[in-house]
């Protein structure tokens, strides 16, 4: 049986600066919200995939602002590296975001920040390699693709496990 990450839930202190920044910074849409219970507790479901009804949801029951003590960080998967790019353009610009940092684990290119709150977020994109983890070092996000992927491969073809990604995926099925 396949386990897909459907949605996150999130506690939050500030819902409006957490909707405005998760719908106008990286482009997420509501897609229902309203009271939860009977106290005045309000959750709002957001995704950009339309075929999800929600991929985030957040509720304001957050009782400490400040650093986040409910989880790491939510990771999302895009399609290219342009993507990934776009992304780190667009909180780059917005100052409620913080500790933006470009990252790749050699199997991934990333982009990490704090979203207001201080929830950790990773916006990715598979590399075309796969490496044993962890693995963690930034990367130029002025490289192309091209000459990133040379690095990539350079960087990290001498640790355990490197190989292209579609093979790993390939025996990862076959071992399911």
């Amino acid at each position: 049986m396949a386990f897909e990450l459907a949605h996150a839930v999130v506690y939050v202190t500030n819902m409006s600066q957490m909707v405005d920044f998760y719908t106008q910074t990286l482009g997420f849409k509501v897609a229902d919200r309203g009271p939860l219970g009977q106290e005045p507790t309000e959750i709002v479901f957001l995704t950009k995939n339309p075929v999800h009804h929600h991929q985030l949801a957040f509720m304001n029951t957050r009782k400490d602002a400040g650093p986040s003590n409910n989880l790491n960080h939510l990771a999302f998967r895009v399609d290219s590296l342009d993507d990934v790019k776009t992304a780190l353009q667009a909180v780059t610009e917005d100052p409620s975001a913080s500790g933006v940092k470009p990252v790749t684990h050699g199997n991934a290119w990333s982009v990490y920040f704090k979203d207001p709150e201080g929830n950790g977020v990773e916006i990715f994109c598979d590399s075309p390699f796969h490496v044993q983890q962890p693995q963690a070092k930034e990367w130029d996000p002025q490289m192309e693709i091209e000459p990133l992927t040379s690095w990539t491969k350079e960087t990290f073809e001498s640790e355990n496990e490197f190989g292209p990604i579609k093979e790993f995926y390939e025996q990862q099925t076959q071992n399911q």
